[in-house]
């Protein structure tokens, strides 16, 4: 019964990409950050083929003095993961030459529909240098996303159409490998550029 109302609660994004207006906003996307534990975890021991290297191990890692940000999203999205990567893109419009110390990955995890020709050019189209990550390995992408206390779901429902539900956070890592913010979905760019800067001022 707990699991039932938990998805009817969700908002779904069908196959066509088009949104089920009955549903409201997912809360996946929009829960509260209090409500997850990983700023200051370790994620440097997990790694996702980057498939525009023809699958080299990504280490969850930024490079020494700089910063990694890492999303969880599908191509299909009709809305959180385009606006999300559009706020990102301006963010680091506004760093200017700082922003070549930031690192931007997306991972997919519609892996099933997310071809990884579809996930390199779908993230670059807003970030030109970004990291595809993508995995056909369910466990894995399952540990990867746990790891970040990041939630999906993948549902084909009974009329054919697939419905996604996902955390829309964007995770900051530094040169340790540790989380050290957390912008949710809607965060200003502003926002996120300032804590972009006084990150870099301090790695």
């Amino acid at each position: 019964m707990v699991a039932v109302a938990f998805v009817v609660a969700l908002s779904a994004c069908s196959a066509d990409g088009g949104e089920d207006q009955s549903f409201p906003v997912d809360p996946l996307a929009a829960q509260p950050i209090s409500q997850s534990s990983a700023v200051g975890r370790s994620v440097s021991d997990i790694t996702l083929p980057d498939v525009a290297s023809d699958g080299r191990p990504f280490v969850m890692q930024a490079r020494p003095g700089e910063t990694l940000v890492v999303y969880f999203g599908f191509t299909s999205c009709p809305d959180i993961c385009p606006t999300t990567l559009a706020d990102l893109r301006d963010a680091l419009a506004a760093l200017g030459t700082q922003a070549d110390a930031v690192t931007v990955a997306m991972v997919t995890i519609d892996p099933e529909r997310d071809a990884a020709s579809t996930v390199e050019a779908y993230v670059r189209s807003f970030i030109p240098d970004a990291i595809p990550l993508r995995t056909d390995d369910a466990a894995v992408l399952t540990d990867v996303a746990d790891a970040f206390d990041a939630s999906f779901d993948v549902i084909s429902t009974a009329d054919g159409d697939v419905e996604v539900y996902h955390t829309a956070y964007l995770y900051a890592i530094d040169d340790q490998g540790i989380i050290q913010r957390i912008w949710p979905f809607g965060a200003e760019p502003e926002q996120i550029a300032d804590d972009l800067r006084g990150l870099l001022a301090a790695a």
